[in-house]
Formats: C-alpha cells, sequence, structure tokens
C-alpha cells in the first residue's frame, strides 16, 4: 500500500486521483488472512570502495541512503548529480559522496583480506568472518555454496522499537507505523537467499526471536519453507525476569527460538546427566481414549490388540498371550487358566482399551525379556500391572549400547546405559547455562572488555541449539549472517574440541557503530568509511577481537583467560586448535573482470569455492599464466595458451580436484574440461559473470 500510494500522489488529473484513491481505500479495508505485509521500496547499500563515477548513483554520507542522486559528470574533485525526483542538478564535493547500489542491481562481489588467525597452522580448517552487508554476502556465498550449507543460526534484530536496527541506513524506531512491515521485508530477502544455500535433502534454520516479531516470524518461515517441519521452542535466558516499564505486565524470563527441519532433517536426541541409567519400563495398557476398545478414526488401535494375558498367580510372571477377541465379545466370556489371573487392559474406571502392541510382537518381546509384569492390584479391574520396554530402548539394547545383568524375579531383562539414555530435547528450554548475563556478557566482557557489546547471547544456548542438528555431523558447514558478538563460530569451535569435529562456520556482519558513537563521531566531522569510524564498528571491534582471543585463549589484552568451558574440561586458555580469515566485501567493475584484470581480488573466492582449504593464496606481482596451489586443493589456468603446461602439473598433484579455466570459448572450455581427471571445474570469468547477472533479475 505504501507503494502505492507513492504511485497515485503522481497522477495529475484530480479527479482521476480521488477515484483510484477511493477504490484503494475500499479495498484495503477488505478481510485479509495469513501473512500480509507491505513491501517496502528496496534497500540501498553505500559501497564505500567504490569511486563516484558519472553514471552511478551516490548518496550524501552523511545523509539518507535511499535520497540518492544520479551523478551527470565529476571534475576538478567535485560531482555533478540530479537528486531523484527534482529537475535541477547540483554540485557536491566528491569526499561527501558514497556510491550506492539498489536492491535488486546487478552487483560483482569480491572479498578483501583484512586479517588472519592461525593457531593451527597443519590444519586445512579456516572459518571465515565477512564484513558486509548481509543480503549482498548472501548473494556471494549462493555462488559459493548453493544447496551445501547444512546449518544456519541466525539472531536477528528483534525490532524491539529501540532503534536497535537500520533499513535504508536509517535507523526503525517504535513510532514508525511501518516498522513490521519493514522488518519483514528485510527478513524475506535475505530468508529466501538463505534458502538457495541451505542443502534440500537434509539442512536445519535456526532463527531465535523475542515476542515483538515472534508471531509474524512463524508465519514468514511457513511461506518461504512449505514443505518443511516448524518448530518454536521457549528458552528461559533471563531467570529473575525483566519488569516492563510501568511494573504492571509480566516478568519477561524467556525468548524463542524456531527449528526449521528442511528434507529429511531430524533433531538429535541429548544425553541425560545420569550415568549408569537403568531401563525404564513403560506401561503396556494404551492410555489414550483414542486408544480404546472398539475406537474407529484417527489414533485408534483395531481389532487385534484387545487379547488376555495370564499371569500366574504363585510366580507373578506371564505364561501365556492367548488370542485376540473381536470386538462385541464379552471378555469374561474368554476362558481362564487354573492358577493364572487372566489380564486385559482396563481403566481404573472399568474403559476397555488397547494393549501397546499387536499379541506377535508381544510374545518376542516376552520371550527376551522385554515385557513383565510390574505390580499386583487385586482391588483393580486389571490386577496385574504389564509393562514393557519401547522400540527405542530395544534398539540401543541389541546395538551393545547397554550393560546387561541377566533377569528379574518377574523375568524382565535387567541392566543399564553406563553413560545416561539419551532422550529428545523438550520445546522449552530452562538451564542455567543459557543464562545471558552469566554466559553471554559477562564471559564476553572477560574475553574483550566491558561496554562493547549489548545484550550476547549464551554461549552454550547457540551450542545447544547446533547439537541438536550437526553433533553427528562432525563435517558440517555453518552459516551465521546476523553475527554480532560472533557466539555462534565460538560455539562452533567449542562443539569441535568436545569431539575432534572438523566443521566450519561463516559469520556475516555489517560494521555499524551504535547510534550514540554515530552521533559523536559525525560531530567530529568523522564520516563512514573514514578510518576512524571503521575501527569502532561491530565487525572491526567485537566479532574479529572475539574470535581472534578465543581461538588464542588470550583476552583483549594478550592475557590468559582464566577457568575451564563450563562442564567440560578444556581450558579456555589453551584457546582452539583451529584459524579464522578475516575479509571485507567489495564489489567489482564487470568490464574489468571479463577482461581478466581483477584475477587477485577474485583469488579468495576461489579459494572457498573450492573448499577453503589451507590459508588464503594470494599472488604478488604480475599473474602468472599457471596457479597450481595444493595445499589449497585447487589449481588456476590463467591463460589457456599454457594448457599443456597446466595439465602437465596437475598430472603431478592428485589432490587437486578443483580447477578453474579462463578463456571466453565454450568450445575451448569443453575440449580442456575433458582431458583432466578432477571432479569440478569451472570457467572463469563467464560462470561468475553470468551467476551474478542472472542474480539480480531472479532477485
Amino acid at each position: 500500500m505504501a507503494a502505492i500510494n507513492d504511485l497515485i500522489r503522481q497522477i495529475s488529473d484530480p479527479d482521476l486521483r480521488d477515484r483510484i484513491q477511493k477504490e484503494v481505500e475500499k479495498f484495503s479495508k477488505q478481510k485479509k488472512f495469513g501473512l500480509v505485509f507491505e513491501e517496502h521500496l528496496p534497500e540501498c547499500t553505500p559501497l564505500y570502495d567504490i569511486p563516484v563515477h558519472r553514471g552511478m548513483k551516490a548518496a550524501l554520507k552523511a545523509g539518507d541512503v535511499s535520497e540518492f542522486y544520479q551523478v551527470l559528470a565529476v571534475k576538478d574533485g567535485k560531482a555533478t548529480c540530479i537528486k531523484r525526483g527534482e529537475a535541477e542538478p547540483v554540485e557536491i564535493p566528491i569526499d561527501e559522496l558514497v556510491t550506492i547500489v539498489e536492491f535488486g542491481e546487478s552487483i560483482y562481489p569480491y572479498l578483501k583480506p583484512i586479517d588472519t588467525v592461525c593457531n593451527a597452522p597443519d590444519s586445512d580448517l579456516w572459518h571465515m568472518l565477512i564484513e558486509a552487508d548481509n543480503y549482498h554476502a548472501l548473494q556471494l556465498l549462493e555462488y559459493i555454496y548453493a544447496g551445501r550449507v547444512d546449518c544456519i543460526y541466525i539472531d536477528p534484530p528483534y525490532n524491539t522499537g529501540a532503534r536497535d536496527w537500520k533499513y535504508n541506513n536509517d535507523y526503525v524506531d517504535g513510532n514508525d507505523v511501518y516498522r513490521h512491515s519493514k522488518w519483514l521485508s528485510m527478513m524475506k530477502r535475505r530468508l529466501l537467499l538463505a534458502k538457495r544455500l541451505l542443502n534440500p535433502k537434509e539442512s536445519m534454520l535456526i532463527v531465535a526471536i523475542d515476542d515483538k516479531e515472534c508471531n509474524r516470524l512463524g508465519l514468514l518461515l511457513e511461506e518461504i519453507f512449505p514443505g518443511a517441519k516448524l518448530t518454536m521452542i521457549s528458552s528461559v535466558i533471563n531467570p529473575e525476569g525483566k519488569a516492563k516499564k510501568g511494573g504492571t505486565d509480566f516478568s519477561k524470563v524467556d525468548e524463542y527460538i524456531y527449528f526449521v527441519q528442511i528434507g529429511n532433517a531430524t533433531i538429535l536426541p541429548e544425553k541425560r546427566d545420569e550415568e549408569n541409567a537403568p531401563f525404564v519400563w513403560e506401561m503396556f495398557r494404551r492410555h489414550s481414549r483414542a486408544n480404546g476398545r472398539g475406537m474407529h478414526g484417527v489414533g485408534a488401535c483395531g481389532p487385534n490388540q484387545f487379547y488376555p494375558i495370564y499371569v500366574n498367580d504363585a510366580t507373578k510372571r506371564i505364561v501365556e498371550i492367548g488370542q485376540p477377541i473381536m470386538e462385541g465379545v464379552d471378555r469374561f466370556s474368554v476362558k481362564n487358566i487354573d492358577g493364572c489371573t487372566t489380564v486385559f487392559p482396563v481403566r481404573d474406571d472399568g474403559t476397555e482399551m488397547n494393549w501397546g502392541a499387536l499379541r506377535e510382537e508381544a510374545l518376542d518381546r516376552l520371550s527376551k525379556g522385554y515385557m513383565k509384569v510390574t505390580s499386583y492390584n487385586p482391588n483393580k479391574p486389571q490386577q496385574y500391572a504389564i509393562s514393557y520396554l519401547t522400540g527405542g530402548t530395544i534398539k540401543k539394547i541389541e546395538n551393545g549400547e547397554a550393560v546387561l545383568e541377566g533377569y528379574d524375579e518377574n523375568g524382565g531383562i535387567r541392566g543399564f546405559f553406563p553413560s545416561g539414555k539419551p532422550k529428545m530435547p523438550t520445546t522449552h528450554w530452562n538451564k542455567q547455562s543459557h543464562k545471558a548475563t552469566t554466559y553471554g556478557t559477562l564471559l564476553l566482557n572477560k574475553i574483550i572488555g566491558h561496554q562493547r557489546f549489548d545484550y550476547p547471547k549464551s554461549l552454550y544456548a547457540v551450542e545447544d541449539c547446533l547439537k541438536t542438528f550437526v553433533a553427528n555431523k562432525p563435517n558440517a558447514l555453518i552459516v551465521d549472517f546476523f553475527a554480532g558478538s560472533g557466539t555462534t563460530l565460538h560455539a562452533v569451535n567449542l562443539i569441535n574440541a568436545e569431539d575432534g569435529g572438523n566443521r566450519r562456520c561463516i559469520l556475516v556482519t555489517n560494521n555499524e557503530v551504535s547510534e550514540s558513537e554515530a552521533k559523536r563521531l559525525t560531530q567530529a566531522g568523522v564520516l563512514p568509511g573514514d578510518y576512524e569510524w571503521d575501527k569502532l564498528g561491530i565487525a572491526h571491534f567485537v566479532t574479529w577481537p572475539r574470535t581472534v582471543c578465543s581461538i588464542k585463549g588470550v583476552n583483549i589484552d594478550g592475557e590468559k583467560l582464566k577457568d575451564n568451558y563450563l562442564d567440560s574440561n578444556i581450558p579456555m586458555a589453551e584457546g582452539f586448535k583451529t584459524n579464522a580469515a578475516f575479509f571485507k566485501l567489495g564489489f567489482l567493475d564487470k568490464t574489468q573482470i571479463s577482461l581478466g584484470m581483477k584475477f587477485k581480488e577474485l583469488l579468495p573466492v576461489m579459494w572457498m569455492r573450492a573448499g577453503a582449504n589451507g590459508p588464503c593464496p594470494t599472488v604478488e606481482g604480475s599473474v602468472p599464466d599457471i596457479l597450481v596451489l595444493p595445499k589449497n586443493k585447487f589449481a588456476v589456468l590463467v591463460n589457456e595458451q599454457a594448457f599443456a603446461a597446466f595439465e602437465e602439473a596437475l598430472a603431478e598433484h592428485s589432490e587437486i580436484q578443483t580447477v578453474f579455466l579462463a578463456t571466453d570459448y565454450e568450445e575451448n572450455y569443453r575440449s580442456m574440461v575433458k582431458n583432466l581427471n578432477v571432479a569440478h571445474y569451472y570457467q572463469l570469468y563467464r560462470d561468475y559473470l553470468d551467476h551474478f547477472r542472472l542474480s539480480a533479475g531472479r532477485n
């Protein structure tokens, strides 16, 4: 509606304008169902590293990026521009302008190396932090990892109205009547790209949120992932409670987490704290009224699960299981056995139920000690309680996960699970380790100092979220494109340290400063893109310092961290045997790319596409005709005239399974591929250019 109203105001005929306005108002009052929200004008992104040239769009560094200018000419340090919607051109110093790109326009991104931390030089595992607007970073990640990501965890802005996030580079507050639809527009665009990253056969999306947008987010997730299983859990993060203003409302203790299970994704069980846990015997009689004798429809058992079980009154053991009796047959008409009680599944109120398995399965369980009598109740309709072991417990016993100790006096198998019996996580998490103040704020302060980031997540809350899916996936690829303080990468490193895994994590965050910091810097004449501004942004001031410190096992002052990680024998001071690289997303000119003039800039993108093995390579001086990188497990043919030498070099390195071939001719490309024994091959630079040209139209 916001966009329609803007268009209506441009109609010059007043009568036509009024008539259309009235019809639109009538239409807008019709009842709407499902998720309905305003699709807002495309977002704009400032590109501080792209010089302002004629024909580009630019905005004032200190202004609103959505109020941009078309650059008509550049001369003597000034740009002649015309503002969108205005007729008269103006002159603006180039230093006050920043190039911008609108949502949906073609962009050609690259990764500029900023820094690295290497604490495992012999390891191929490298994590990544990318400083960028997450929408454009997701476009790049789609090119590199489409359909290959195992898990995405995000903690997006909660849209509390506290001016804690931006739309079109402007803070959104509680007085903005469109704040919910702006938030949904922002999230929808990013979730659609995230969907393309996730493995459609088996993957998980995890989204943390609070009550401000919880319900709208659920509807949005159902819309974007229609075939996925969606579960929302509540998680206590502040057990003491946080009172709302005025003190007359509920005290808030929790927030919410959506788990979106894609394809064959399943939630993994969690371990009990108890060791040597005994077997849990379940009641063999069904308990739901839908499972009653003679019931039909959903949940009904059918006629074959109502049968007599004969219990010897002297030994209290089951001696025989009779044939099922049909509906309408009086249970008291069934024959009795001398010295035994005939037991049917009957509630205390006399309601006839069904047993928990067919007769044949019950006989099998009885023969193996998986079913027994557990109590005698002479004054109840069902005088003996019959219990059994569930299929999950039986499977673990037969897989050798239990210690068996023989049989008890009633014939039931005896034993225990030495490492504790696994159980499924519940939809309500109330764990002391998830307390945000202790294991989020205080932990972060201990690592990088005070007052650098508000409301970080508990490290162990994020760890538990990830473990529900990747605990049995030691090589999982995990992405967080609302990285914040970097808790997700920290949690991935902790999981790897606990089980020896090789999971890789990619973080994406912008480099925004706080609103108060922005005001202070602006008053001092410092603008976005300046060094003094950027060094205080979240990527440089919070996310990367935490990553470096946690990997090295030191605080921001270089002092060894104290204590062990919670419930483990892993000292924080040991850090993690892993590596990480810090990049900034930049943008290139497509003509220069097609002419092969930006090879060095695109090398990190090739490194990531080849698996990000080993440290990201660089090229000093002139670009060679061929580049063979055994440690990185990829090679590049820069000059197709050198193909013979390239082929010969590859023959000596069977570990190289990814190649990039620079040629403008499809026939030449196909001919070269036929002669190479590698698993993955890409055409430079056509593959890259085609992707981002088509991506703009698709988005």
